[in-house]
């Protein structure tokens, strides 16, 4: 039985890899036969959930590595976690919340829970600029 589907292998590669495929790719994958298609799946679906797992790994040292700098602010005379963030994120300019989700971006924790709360934190305590042209 073969799982594999001419359709959504595009989007398969851009998981496991990072980028679609090139054209050569399609012209390749065109003269597979099923097997072969199937084979080529199953080495993708394989390195999308190595891909997954490493990324879940650099997410929870990153989410370590900002945490720890809180700890650090907060030690060297902040005196608590909202005083820390504000000093963190004081050389930063925020114009919208986005700007907020790009610096979280920048941290490496966008995507995780911790960083969704962050998110949270920081735009509840930085003063937006108004953008002028």
């Amino acid at each position: 039985m073969f799982t594999y589907s001419d359709d959504v292998i595009s989007d398969l590669h851009k998981d496991a890899y990072g980028f679609r495929p090139s054209q050569r790719f399609f012209y390749d994958w065109d003269t597979y036969t099923p097997a072969e298609k199937q084979e080529c799946w199953d080495t993708m679906c394989r390195d999308m959930e190595q891909a997954a797992a490493e990324e879940k790994v650099q997410e929870a040292a990153d989410v370590a590595k900002f945490e720890d700098r809180v700890q650090d602010v907060i030690a060297i005379g902040a005196g608590d976690r909202t005083t820390a963030l504000k000093w963190i994120v004081e050389q930063e300019t925020f114009y919208h919340s986005q700007d907020v989700e790009h610096f979280v971006w920048q941290q490496g924790i966008l995507f995780t829970d911790y960083g969704k709360k962050l998110i949270k934190e920081i735009a509840a305590i930085v003063n937006y600029k108004e953008y002028s042209l």
